[in-house]
């Protein structure tokens, strides 16, 4: 039931441009374990407005309404030890339907705020240490916001970060230890005028996308047009856009289903690492991320195989923000650079399958290896 004092959100199909915030926020939907995205920019592109949209073009899900931390009411993995506990007992689980949430998360946050603590007053009446959840718990199964995620410290930026790419938050307080599912698409959004985050934290979002307002008359033009005619009839407005709301909906929903048996090529994998290499990043998660992303971009398009034009799209979403330290500040990436890098590429493979081989060097089918097979395997644990 709809609360008669809940804002009308403006629909996701309906906003004009931003495609690579649109895309990569759409991806990190599909598998979460991408990592998150930073988006960065100026103000007033609709950046906030995106998010909220997004929430409401997911369809609602299943959770256990008496439970903090938003359990499925049916899967053990995504259950918290409390919920888990009952089922032993052979208690049933109540279930409601709820629609995603977008939690946000202040400036001032605290560690405690953040991760949860211990229970004062159960503490000092009862005698009993019982766990009081954080934000991360409201968080799970949810949208995580973070607007200028620069103003935050880097010791909360630090934990965010650990328990995104965990999908657990762990807790000791106190001699109580307590675990619980917190797995959410994390969005951050900064303008760097005020200030940028330290290498090391930028390299953990896995998407880095730079927004800016749009400078086609025609388009902005039809920016302030659809504005002011949702202001004047929201519901007439969101009604017009509710054919392209399910159909969005329903590709990402199939997206999600498909993403475990997407198949990665060995090539891909090497041309990867190419990229990486040849843009003189740091680490390996530049890899990681670019085929993760490559898996989710083939699986919108309903394809079973990632390609090189998969690759590339991913490539210009995560190689920007882990670039070297004098190139921080340039947040788009050469897409004639990556074309220039795969052309070589081609023509060393073209060399390599003219060289004659030796009788007994036959080739056999090459797989793709462990670590890539467990990233597909990975959406099983995705929120659902």
């Amino acid at each position: 039931m709809k609360d008669r004092f809940e804002s009308p959100v403006y629909p996701f199909t309906a906003i004009v441009g931003q495609e690579d915030m649109k895309t990569a926020l759409i991806l990190n939907v599909i598998n979460p374990r991408i990592g998150g995205v930073l988006i960065r920019g100026e103000r007033g592109t609709a950046k906030s407005t995106v998010v909220r949209a997004l929430a409401r073009l997911l369809p609602p899900i299943q959770v256990v309404p008496d439970c903090p931390f938003q359990c499925h009411p049916q899967d053990t993995s995504l259950m918290c030890p409390n919920c888990q506990e009952r089922l032993q007992k052979g208690d049933e689980l109540p279930r409601a339907t709820r629609q995603r949430r977008v939690v946000n998360l202040p400036i001032g946050t605290t560690e405690d705020r953040l991760l949860g603590t211990i229970d004062l007053e159960a503490a000092l009446t009862k005698g009993k240490r019982r766990f009081e959840p954080g934000l991360l718990a409201l968080a799970n199964r949810a949208l995580l916001y973070v607007d200028e995620v620069n103003l935050l410290s880097d010791h909360i930026v630090d934990l965010l970060l650990d328990v995104a790419a965990m999908g657990v938050n762990r807790v000791e307080r106190e001699g109580l230890s307590f675990v619980h599912p917190s797995s959410f698409t994390l969005i951050g959004t900064m303008n760097p005028e005020e200030g940028d985050l330290r290498p090391q934290l930028l390299d953990r979002f896995g998407l880095c996308v730079e927004v800016k307002g749009i400078e086609d008359v025609d388009l902005r033009s039809e920016v302030v047009r659809r504005r002011i005619a949702f202001e004047a009839d929201p519901d007439g407005f969101i009604s017009a856009w509710k054919d392209q709301e399910e159909e969005l909906s329903h590709r990402i929903e199939k997206a999600k289903a498909t993403l475990s048996r997407v198949q990665v090529p060995d090539r891909i994998l090497k041309l990867a690492a190419r990229f990486s290499i040849s843009m003189d990043t740091e680490g390996h998660r530049a890899d990681l991320t670019m085929v993760k992303t490559a898996i989710a971009l083939s699986a919108l398009e309903d394809r079973l195989e990632v390609s090189e034009k998969d690759l590339v799209r991913a490539a210009e979403m995560a190689i920007p923000h882990r670039l070297k330290r004098q190139e921080l500040t340039a947040t788009k990436l050469s897409t004639h650079r990556l074309h220039d890098i795969l052309e070589e590429y081609r023509q060393e493979e073209e060399v390599s399958d003219q060289t004659p081989r030796p009788a007994s060097s036959v080739l056999k089918k090459k797989q793709s290896p462990l670590w890539v097979m467990s990233i597909q395997q990975s959406s099983r644990s995705h929120m659902t």
